[in-house]
């Protein structure tokens, strides 16, 4: 019964207020989630065991001296990086790698973008060239390189063919001053197919009707390609440089089978020098160091040139 208050009246008796319903934790949003840490599981551990641990296991090396045929693992501090310094070669290492990017960028690029160009005017047969150019992209790397290798030999092909018209040809291989450009050029023509691929799909994405607005100002041909189509295409001219670049640090094959470091080490880059200090003198520890070294630079001409695009880029989509 309720109670009766003289002065106020009547006083209503209140249970207990009705509670919220209480949301279930399994809700379509933590599914969602789940599924999408499901999907993106695969990658990370794909990056933590072939990417990060591996970094990792290289620095702990460089720490070390492992000598496989004694079965000595012996800790050596900084000693392997102390060695940068005293090793009189590794100048003439970083020039030669030096001159192969930069060859590689500089012929790679301009020679991409001129088959782009050309390939966009829509003429009878460009589907033609663009499956010829292309086609070294997809056949293999040591393969491309051994036919290379026969034709640069001072009896190969490419000597036949200059001795047709009187010319006689040098050892292509074997000369101080051609070995590194043979080298480049044979790089050259097994990617470039790529790079003037992307730089075709930019082309055909600039707006007809910038040209037209531009042909009625009076625009010359050349003003119209450096005041329009670099400016819109430049995303894609930073990405092929970075691709090119750091493709260009990462060269092997091309050197071990044509010239093997050679004449002297004149086409020794750095990854054909830190294979040699690691798997053919056993310095592993000191190896693991040049890796270090390639790391940084990649790393550091990579970032440098995503910086440049504040500057250069003058269209992101």
């Amino acid at each position: 019964m309720s109670a009766t208050d003289t002065r106020t009246g009547p006083v209503a008796t209140t249970g207990p207020a009705p509670g919220r319903p209480r949301r279930p934790w399994w809700t379509g949003r933590r599914r969602d989630q789940l599924v999408g840490y499901l999907f993106v599981t695969p990658q990370l551990l794909g990056s933590v065991v072939f990417v990060i641990l591996p970094l990792v296991l290289v620095v702990w090396y460089s720490l070390h001296e492992w000598n496989v045929l004694a079965g000595t693992f012996d800790y050596v501090g900084g000693d392997n990086y102390a060695q940068l310094a005293e090793d009189t070669n590794l100048g003439g290492v970083l020039k030669a790698t030096g001159l192969f990017s930069v060859g590689l960028v500089v012929f790679n690029l301009a020679l991409a973008l001129l088959l782009a160009v050309l390939l966009n005017q829509k003429l009878r047969g460009s589907i033609v060239f663009r499956t010829l150019f292309f086609s070294p992209v997809v056949v293999s790397l040591v393969a491309w390189t051994i036919v290379w290798g026969f034709l640069l030999q001072d009896n190969g092909g490419i000597n036949g063919l200059l001795d047709t018209i009187g010319v006689d040809g040098p050892n292509w291989l074997r000369g101080e001053n051609t070995a590194m450009l043979s080298v480049v050029v044979v790089q050259v023509f097994k990617n470039v197919g790529l790079n003037m691929v992307l730089f075709l799909a930019a082309l055909q994405g600039v707006p007809g009707e910038l040209y037209e607005a531009a042909e009625v100002d009076g625009a010359s041909r050349m003003r119209q390609f450096w005041r329009i189509t670099v400016p819109l295409i430049s995303p894609t001219i930073m990405l092929t440089s970075i691709i090119t670049v750091v493709g260009s640090l990462q060269v092997f094959a091309q050197i071990a089978v044509l010239t093997q470091g050679g004449p002297g080490t004149s086409t020794t880059v750095l990854v054909y020098y830190l294979y040699q200090q690691a798997f053919q003198f056993h310095h592993f520890g000191y190896g693991a160091t040049l890796s270090i070294v390639l790391f940084a630079i990649v790393l550091a001409l990579t970032v440098l040139q995503w910086q440049m695009r504040k500057r250069w880029v003058f269209h992101e989509s």
